[in-house]
Formats: structure tokens, sequence, C-alpha cells
């Protein structure tokens, strides 16, 4: 059995949970859910958004294999989910990284999510339309 030393950190938005283990490699390479980044999210922006953790130069960030294992939500909050958790990840690795990465707003967890529905109303907040006559 071999024991090799990963990083883990968990990242959540609305009701998308990331599970993401960093492992020291000689190239960066990011699979989610055993596909290709690139392959699980095929929209640019998305992409975009889960690699911009690790651009930062003064993050020091090297080179890592990253894993996640992400479920629940949709493509947008599985996304922003998986940023969180990479950036979790890199702090707990070195703590240093926090200056950088917090004034960025990698290490906020977005808190908005679906309002419940409540009864008479339509939706959360959607009334049933009113007639006069």
């Amino acid at each position: 059995m071999s024991t090799v030393k990963y990083i883990e950190g968990i990242g959540r938005r609305k009701t998308a949970t990331a599970r993401v283990r960093l492992t020291p490699a000689k190239k960066t390479t990011i699979v989610v859910n055993d596909k290709k980044l690139e392959d699980y999210f095929p929209h640019d922006g998305l992409l975009l958004s889960v690699q911009s953790v690790l651009e930062p130069e003064e993050a020091g960030v090297g080179d890592y294999e990253i894993s996640v294992k992400v479920m629940g939500g949709g493509t947008t909050a599985q996304a922003e989910a998986i940023r969180l958790g990479i950036a979790r990840a890199l702090v707990k690795e070195k703590q240093e990284r926090r200056s950088v990465l917090k004034p960025l707003g990698f290490l906020k967890r977005d808190p908005r999510s679906v309002e419940r529905k409540k009864f008479g109303l339509r939706k959360a907040r959607r009334r049933p339309q009113w007639s006069k006559r």
C-alpha cells in the first residue's frame, strides 16, 4: 500500500460540495470526478474560475496533481466549490498564502442559497395573482 502525502480541502457553494486533494507533482493536472477538468466543465468561464486560484505568483503555488470529488448543485456552484476547496488546501499546506489569497476573495465562502418556499405562496416570495373582479 502506497502512502502518498496529500493535503485535503473542502469547498461548498449552495448545495454543491467539493472534496479536493492536492498531491505534489511535476506538472499541474486537475481531475474532477475521474474526468479531466476540460471535459467536466466545457464552458471557458468555469475553467477560468477554477484555475484562477493557481494564478497569483505571490502565493508561490507549485505544481500539484489535484483530485476532486464534487456532488450536488449546478455547474457554476460546483466550480466555485472546487475553487474554495483548492484555496483552503493551499493555505493548509503553507500559511503564508493566506495573506495573498484572502484579499483576492478566494477564501470567502459565498453564503447565498435558495430561499425556502412558504405555504400560501407560489414560490419563496411570489404571491398568487390577485384580481379585483
